[in-house]
């Protein structure tokens, strides 16, 4: 059985989360990805929408009992052997759907098997398996290591705060809700004078608003650079809400640039090309503001597309003027400017 080693993992990864169009909301999950052979082994079951059960939102005695049962010093959650691998990102409901795997230990070896899509106790292996992944043997060293440091104090720190700047205090504070309801916190300040470094320490990001100064700008920077607090800096393009949430939330993505299914996207009155790492749902929704500053909001592209570069056609009415694109798949988002052709179009 599964003679060949694959190699075991873990990275940072996240479940983007958004403001839809439709007014609803998409929760913003954090979690810990399994990297099998090199790739997440998320990328190799469709386009699923789901999160492992190593996320850093649940109480720390959760995660750790989610390590140890990984690790087999636990008795499998469910019949036969079998343990949830990733699950559903809202509610983490087995009605809702899970993707399971019999989990097992051969010597000083563990093997992953028998992957299957589950919504119940147990699971139809011949309806709902997953007959083209695993099964996969990692080595024991390799494998314990990897769960172990989770238990070591080594968990990532998401540090899922954003601090808004700008001088649009209806903006900003509309745009802090729209965070907080996705499961981002939010504070708005005119500045980061005074702040304790402790404090500051709590945010992933800063974001700026349109109207922010470039001395304003500067000034936080220092902030944080005197604090030691590497932060990311978001440019707000537009004051549409879901426009700076999908900033924020490309911001605040710390998996690594290579282990990401959406890895590119520019945009021309003519065009957008997106570029997938591998075969995934992916949205293209259209910002404009018009003359009166109003917003409109056009759905442009849904559908799956392979691994590689694709170019999408854009309606020239729907990104004339100042346009933007937001583009989103499962577990990321990238956002572009449309850029113009013709001047002073």
């Amino acid at each position: 059985m599964c003679a060949e080693y694959a190699t075991f993992g873990l990275a940072p990864a996240m479940r983007a989360g958004g403001v839809l169009n439709d007014g609803g909301y998409q929760v913003h999950r954090d979690f810990v990805d399994f990297i099998v052979d090199g790739r997440p082994l998320l990328f190799q079951l469709s386009d699923l929408d789901a999160v492992s059960p190593l996320a850093s939102d649940v109480p720390p005695a959760i995660f750790t009992a989610q390590v140890r049962s990984l690790l087999l010093e636990s008795d499998a959650p469910l019949p036969g052997g079998r343990y949830v691998v990733y699950g559903c990102p809202e509610c983490e409901d087995l009605a809702c759907g899970a993707v399971t795997a019999v989990i097992q230990g051969d010597g000083e070896d563990f093997i992953w098997r028998d992957f299957a899509w589950q919504t119940d106790e147990h699971a139809d292996l011949e309806r709902n398996g997953y007959h083209g992944i695993g099964p996969f043997r990692f080595r024991g060293a390799e494998y314990r290591t990897a769960l172990g440091a989770l238990l070591n104090g080594s968990a990532p720190d998401p540090r899922r705060r954003v601090l808004l700047i700008g001088a649009r205090v209806a903006v900003l504070a509309k745009l802090a809700a729209a965070l907080r309801t996705i499961g981002v916190g939010a504070d708005i300040a005119h500045d980061a004078d005074g702040v304790p470094p402790d404090e500051l320490r709590g945010y992933g990001a800063v974001a700026f608003g349109h109207a922010a100064g470039e001395q304003e700008r500067a000034a936080v920077r220092r902030a944080f650079e005197r604090a030691g607090v590497p932060v990311a800096h978001v440019d707000g393009l537009a004051p549409i809400v879901p426009l700076l949430v999908a900033q924020i939330e490309h911001a605040l993505d710390r998996s690594p640039a290579d282990r990401r299914r959406l890895t590119g996207l520019t945009a021309t009155d003519g065009g957008a090309d997106v570029e997938v790492t591998s075969a995934c749902r992916v949205t293209l929704t259209a910002y404009r503001l018009d003359r009166l500053s109003r917003t409109h909001t056009h759905e442009i592209f849904d559908g799956v597309l392979e691994a590689g570069r694709h170019r999408v056609a854009l309606d020239a009415k729907a990104v004339r003027g100042r346009s933007f694109l937001v583009a989103r798949t499962a577990g990321s988002v990238l956002v572009a400017a449309v850029n113009h052709g013709t001047p002073g179009r």
